[in-house]
């Protein structure tokens, strides 16, 4: 199912953040009909830094082919804000979509950008937004390829012109509406009272950012379609991360940790070595008669 589709349908879709195959590869086999490709998570583990803007275009796109090269579940990828202007938007969601993006996030952030649950941000026109969107849904080559329009000027502007820029970006042609970093029960009321009946609305779930954490059914009944709790896998990571090297630098040994880590058989079972050196058997074996 597109996930065009799974947005039509009755229920709403939770999309966990991941930033390499591995990640991929787990949140897919734990069912998850969309997964979301977090550019903090890709700033936090593969540049150490926070997510300030450092990104590039191309590090993202070459996670996403890492990615669809392991899992080939819908994909939501966070494109910031494009890059730069309308030409860098083209170009990012052609190089995106080529990669296997499912859909494509944009906001409306000056460059660069940051978090949008960190304060001192600064927005473009809503205007220049508008031109952006459409830039996107020129350079798409399949109407499949979501266009997820995000404006972060609610912690700047307020709500009426937050709600009112999401407008704009509807009627520019954007297919998903994501109003960024609501801070009561009641901001998301009104965000969904207002846009859920124009296109599918995203809600984001940051641990200890600004939004008051929901769970999806309950995000779902205010009239959100989609779901994403972005950067709560690298949060974990980092918690067992820091707990594992505490301990071992403690123990001098794994063993204290042990019932709280895959062993080698382990971690091998849930990659599927067996399978994949299996496969290279069968061709190696057909080099072999060859060489014969």
């Amino acid at each position: 199912m597109s996930l065009r589709s799974t947005l039509a349908s009755a229920e709403t879709t939770i999309a966990p953040g991941v930033y390499d195959a591995l990640t991929a590869s787990i949140a897919a086999e734990a069912g998850f009909k969309a997964l979301y490709l977090t550019g903090a998570g890709i700033a936090y583990t593969k540049l150490g830094r926070p997510d300030i803007g450092l990104v590039s275009m191309m590090e993202v796109a070459d996670t996403i082919a890492m990615i669809r090269d392991r899992v080939d579940t819908p994909l939501v990828v966070d494109g910031d804000t494009g890059f730069g202007n309308a030409l860098n938007v083209q170009r990012t969601i052609r190089l995106f979509e080529r990669m296997g993006a499912s859909a494509i996030q944009l906001e409306d952030q000056t460059t660069p950008k940051r978090c949008g649950h960190l304060t001192d941000k600064t927005v473009i026109s809503a205007g220049e937004m508008v031109g952006k969107i459409k830039a996107a849904l020129d350079a798409r080559q399949s109407a499949e390829t979501l266009i997820v329009a995000r404006t972060d000027a609610l912690a700047i502007e307020g709500m009426e012109a937050a709600i009112e820029r999401a407008e704009r970006y509807a009627e520019a042609g954007a297919d998903v509406l994501f109003v960024e970093a609501p801070k009561s029960n009641e901001q998301l009321s009104a965000i969904a009272g207002r846009l859920a009946s124009k296109r599918p609305l995203l809600a984001n779930m940051v641990e200890g950012g600004s939004t008051p954490i929901h769970a999806a059914s309950e995000l779902g009944a205010l009239g959100f379609k989609l779901v994403i709790f972005p950067g709560g896998i690298v949060r974990a990571l980092a918690f067992a991360a820091r707990a594992y090297y505490t301990s071992l630098a403690q123990a001098g040994s794994t063993k204290p940790f042990a019932d709280r880590m895959l062993d080698f058989s382990g971690l091998n079972a849930m990659l599927g070595t067996a399978d994949i050196l299996a496969n290279g058997a069968r061709y190696a074996a057909d080099d072999a008669e060859a060489r014969a």
